[in-house]
C-alpha cells in the first residue's frame, strides 16, 4: 500500500502527542503462555510481572491482551485496534509458537512480527519481542531457522529481545515436571521464571 508508512508515521506522532499524561502503559500481546492457559488466574508471568512492578514502585499500567491460540497473523490483524484503545508505551510481543506448531512459513511469521513491531513504533511504543523455540522433533534445521527469526526481527527492527522465553524451564534436566501434561504449556511454577527472563530485558523501556 503505497504511502503507509508515512501515514503511520503521522498517526504516532499524533498519538503520542495525544496519550494522556500518568503511569506507561505497557501492552501485552501474547498466546496462552502469556493468557494463563491451565493454571489458576493471577499465576501466570503477566500478572506476576504487575505485581513486581508494583512491589518495586515502577509506575506502570499493564494490559494483558493474550489469547489462547493466537498467532503472529491474529495479533498482527488485532494490534492496531489495541494500539488505538490503549495508546501503549511498550508493547512486549510474544507470539510465533502456534504458528511452528500448525506448521506455517517462517517467512510468514517473520513478516508479521516485522509488521506488528513497525506498527506499534510508529504509534509511539517501544517494543520487546520474546523469543521461543520448538522441540526436537520438529528438525535441527527448521529449529535454529525459527527461534533464529526472533532475533533478525529484533535487530532489524530495533526492538529489545528475549531470546527464549522459556530458558531455564524447557532447557533444564526437570523440564517434565515444570509443564502441564500437554508437554506444551508451564505449569504456574515455571512462571517465575519466565518473568525473570522478560524483566532485565523490559525495565530499560519503562524508564
Amino acid at each position: 500500500m503505497a504511502g503507509t508508512p508515512g501515514l503511520l508515521a503521522a498517526a504516532g506522532v499524533q498519538g503520542a502527542s495525544l496519550r494522556p499524561k500518568g503511569p506507561p502503559t505497557l501492552l501485552v500481546v501474547g498466546d496462552s503462555l502469556s493468557a494463563e492457559y491451565g493454571i489458576p488466574r493471577g499465576s501466570g508471568w503477566v500478572a506476576l510481572l504487575e505485581a513486581r512492578l508494583a512491589r518495586e514502585r515502577v509506575a506502570a499500567t499493564v494490559v494483558n491482551a493474550s489469547i489462547s491460540g493466537d498467532t503472529t497473523s491474529g495479533g498482527r490483524a488485532r494490534l492496531p485496534a489495541l494500539l488505538t484503545r490503549h495508546k501503549p508505551q511498550v508493547v512486549i510481543i510474544e507470539l510465533g509458537g502456534n504458528d511452528a506448531l500448525r506448521g506455517l512459513p517462517l517467512a510468514s511469521t517473520e513478516a508479521n512480527l516485522r509488521a506488528m513491531t513497525r506498527a506499534a513504533k510508529a504509534a509511539g511504543a517501544r517494543v520487546l519481542i520474546a523469543g521461543m523455540a520448538v522441540p526436537p522433533n520438529y528438525g535441527r534445521q527448521y529449529g535454529e531457522d525459527f527461534i533464529a527469526l526472533f532475533a533478525t526481527v529484533a535487530k532489524a527492527e530495533r526492538a529489545a529481545l528475549v531470546p527464549f522465553l522459556l530458558a531455564g524451564v524447557a532447557d533444564v534436566p526437570n523440564a517434565d515436571d515444570l509443564f502441564q501434561p500437554d508437554r506444551i504449556h508451564p505449569k504456574a511454577e515455571a512462571h517465575p521464571q519466565m518473568l525473570a527472563n522478560v524483566w532485565p530485558v523490559l525495565l530499560p523501556l519503562l524508564k
